[in-house]
């Protein structure tokens, strides 16, 4: 293996939102997409890296937003949880196609399509090399599926959370209304939250500053761009202590 290529991490967390999915698309899942995220994935499965994967849910369905149009929160963000599921499933048939063995694991259990999650289990099969997809987020509605991801990196003993996103990092401004906005390439817990920047949500933020898990966040539209973040090359920002 070149020296370039050897990965800063061993075991990581990679975060999806469900859009990620949509491509180009106003709704659902971009086979192309999945393909896309599949190929970068497998390639650092390859290198030996353990990796598992949070996917959000709204492309298919936001529970927030139907509670804000007068759902009842807990239904929605239920139903909300259902959506990852459904995502979690497409994308381990996009990992399988590449030859990755993948299990997909939920908080809400059922069986005939996918696992229970048991957190002994999940870290064994991320140590016999197989792709670890969570499902449902935590199981528990008021929680986004970034806490999930923080959550989950905590409990499997993830050293970093890989938070993949339409651009290239960290604005002090929203850059696709704001040209001007710039970059950071480093960026502390406390300073995203007194910011109210956009990362994750602030559960999810405070939950990786009390434990000093390091999030680094990305452009996933860039080919190899997951490679480079576990390779430790300086791609978008990351936030740290």
């Amino acid at each position: 293996m070149a020296a370039d290529s050897v990965p800063a991490y061993k075991r990581v967390l990679l975060k999806l939102s469900g859009e990620a999915l949509m491509g180009d698309q106003t709704y659902g899942i971009d086979p192309a997409v999945a393909t896309q995220i599949a190929r970068d994935v497998a390639e650092i499965q390859r290198m030996g890296v353990e990796t598992a994967i949070v996917i959000g849910g709204g492309n298919i369905f936001r529970g927030v937003a139907a509670s804000a149009r007068g759902m009842d929160r807990a239904t929605a963000d239920y139903m909300g949880m259902l959506a990852t599921v459904i995502n979690a499933l497409a994308l381990q048939d996009a990992l399988e196609q590449q030859g990755v063995v993948t299990r997909v694991v939920t908080a809400i259990e059922m069986r005939a399509v996918a696992e229970p999650f048991i957190r002994r289990r999940a870290i064994r099969h991320l140590e016999k090399g197989r792709v670890v997809v969570f499902g449902a987020g935590t199981g528990n509605p008021y929680f986004s599926t970034d806490t999930a991801a923080a959550l989950r990196a905590m409990e499997i003993k993830a050293e970093v959370i890989l938070k993949a996103t339409k651009v290239d990092g960290i604005y002090d401004a929203d850059p696709m209304l704001k040209p001007g906005a710039s970059r950071f390439e480093r960026i502390s817990y406390l300073q995203v939250l007194e910011q109210g920047l956009q990362v994750m949500d602030a559960t999810a933020i405070s939950l990786c500053m009390d434990n000093r898990l390091p999030i680094v966040v990305f452009n996933l539209k860039t080919p190899g761009n997951i490679r480079r973040a576990i390779v430790g090359e300086p791609i978008g920002s990351l936030v740290t202590i």
